[in-house]
């Protein structure tokens, strides 16, 4: 897929868990896994919003385009 989801990079980068992130954005363990892993096949903007917010970054921070 040439999207390519850098949710653990900024998870990193703001030292923060998983399990800490899926407290303060409300979103499930499962659901948080399957969006860091890439395997998600689409995101809701108010979900990209609240991960932006609680993590301080920009969606590009967290979402990057690459030819196949």
């Amino acid at each position: 897929m040439p999207i390519i989801v850098n949710l653990d990079v900024m998870m990193a980068k703001r030292k923060m868990s998983l399990n800490e992130l899926s407290e303060k954005v409300g979103l499930t363990l499962a659901n948080l896994s399957i969006l860091k892993t890439g395997k998600a096949k689409a995101i809701r903007f108010s979900t990209l919003e609240s991960i932006c917010n609680v993590l301080d970054c920009q969606p590009g921070d967290l979402l990057e385009y690459t030819k196949e």
